[in-house]
């Protein structure tokens, strides 16, 4: 029953890897509440988890929580169930049991990919992590992210922007929002067809000790990890860690060599082996074949550069001046273009380019992206 699994869930002193050996031992949460004092004492189990389970003392509790978190509107997968997410089944130490809220079946069902980075990032970070994660969810990839200020804010919030999926993997209850301020973030990840997911029971406090536990869900629900902006002994370079050992890809943004929160990106692309993403593609093209083949253009964009001008513009609104069609043409979806590279393909002066620029930025047919690089919107 799954109330037997919440049950097992909820005792104190039987975390993951507790709960890993007590079902190696015994097969099932129903089975651990079918064993005696002498075969439980043997498996390092505290000696008040043993008197708990033995009791049973949370069984009402664990029936009551079913039905608290139904009346939130959320769900509760459990390890043997079919419906558990089988990438997160996959790591060293699942969580038994995880706590659901939202479209998570939708957003699981797609490619996830995670971002994660410092609470206290810069505007390049921020930035960055918004527009990969824009970029990524616009083409289906589900964003997972840690609901954390910052990096994380920024990518749940790029997803949202693009109109895509993201999940938010959380420290506390799920009945908790914390932060406080990121109340409208919730409420606009679930009314976005997003979802919220966590281990932990209703009521549970955002204390320091959970978060290395959220962070291992954030991989382990993920084909591979972002970091963008962490620094030295950052939760963000735990996350990685914890990718690397789930055998999944770990990717960082590079940043300045001057800042403490570049320390952990550079360190994972110099020493760790981490691939080093400047856009999209470079997350993509990692990624299992056939799910990178649904995502890149064939071959890599080729196909779109090879089109006619009047093809390529056949969706443009009525309006625009010759200078602006002229740069538009320059412009793909795929590859970013720098500002120099314009100037030298378009012959036009420079005041004249950047006002032709600023003209489509504003239309909503271009977007700038950090480095003075531009590309067309879809």
């Amino acid at each position: 029953m799954i109330s037997d699994w919440v049950e097992l869930n909820m005792t104190p002193g039987v975390g993951p890897r507790a709960a890993a050996r007590l079902l190696e031992r015994f097969g099932s949460a129903e089975a651990v509440y079918g064993a005696t004092r002498a075969e439980l004492e043997p498996l390092r189990l505290l000696p008040e988890a043993v008197d708990i389970i033995i009791g049973r003392e949370l069984k009402g509790k664990a029936e009551a929580e079913i039905g608290h978190v139904r009346k939130l509107g959320g769900d509760l997968l459990i390890l043997d169930d079919g419906t558990y997410p089988a990438l997160l089944r996959e790591i060293y130490d699942p969580p038994i049991v995880i706590y659901v809220k939202g479209a998570w079946s939708e957003c699981l069902e797609r490619p996830c990919v995670a971002i994660v980075g410092s609470r206290k990032s810069s505007t390049y970070g921020q930035n960055a992590a918004l527009m990969l994660a824009r970029d990524l969810a616009q083409r289906g990839v589900t964003i997972v992210s840690g609901f954390a200020r910052g990096i994380d804010a920024a990518a749940h919030r790029g997803a949202l922007e693009a109109g895509g999926r993201t999940v938010a993997v959380l420290g506390t209850g799920i009945d908790r929002c914390y932060p406080r301020d990121h109340g409208k973030l919730a409420t606009d990840i679930l009314h976005s067809g997003g979802a919220m997911v966590t281990q932990f029971p209703l009521g549970t406090p955002p204390v320091s000790e959970n978060f290395p536990y959220r962070n291992r869900i954030i991989s382990g629900l993920s084909l591979g990890t972002v970091v963008v902006e962490a620094a030295e002994n950052s939760g963000s370079l735990i996350t990685a860690r914890l990718a690397i050992e789930q055998n999944r890809e770990v990717f960082a943004i590079p940043g300045n060599i001057t800042s403490r929160n570049s320390f952990g990106t550079n360190y994972l692309i110099k020493g760790a082996g981490a691939k080093l993403v400047q856009q999209w593609q470079d997350v993509a093209t990692e990624l299992p074949p056939q799910i990178a083949a649904r995502l890149l253009p064939p071959p890599f964009g080729e196909k779109n550069r090879e089109k006619s001008l009047p093809e390529k513009l056949a969706f443009l609104p009525e309006g625009l001046s010759g200078t602006e069609t002229e740069v538009l043409s320059l412009l793909t979806a795929d590859d970013p273009a720098h500002i120099d590279a314009l100037l030298d393909k378009s012959r036009l002066p420079i005041p004249d380019l950047t006002a032709a620029l600023l003209a489509l930025e504003m239309r909503e047919l271009v977007r700038a992206l950090p480095g003075k690089c531009f590309v067309r919107r879809m």
